[in-house]
């Protein structure tokens, strides 16, 4: 469960990421075109894995929402809780 999570909190970064280069540079439409939806898609990824996630707490489910570093604040908090409760 943890795989999917990494790889959607990966994609919204970058793409949010290079949606942002794009609109301090030269704003192509194109690169807004593709990277706006994948990056929605992502953030909505984020979100769903890590509401449906059992091992998620409240503030996991929280940070899921913070756009950008949210998937990855949350990735690393799942992986953090895993490990805790392996020892």
């Amino acid at each position: 469960m943890n795989r999917p999570l990494r790889a959607a909190a990966a994609a919204e970064l970058l793409s949010l990421v290079i949606l942002l280069v794009n609109l301090a540079t030269a704003h192509l439409r194109p690169i807004t075109s593709l990277c706006g939806p994948i990056h929605g898609c992502a953030y909505l990824f984020v979100i769903v894995l890590t509401l449906s996630n059992p091992a998620a707490d409240r503030t996991a489910k929280l940070l899921a929402w913070l756009p950008g570093l949210g998937g990855v604040l949350v990735a690393r908090r799942l992986s953090a809780v895993l490990s805790a409760a392996r020892r």
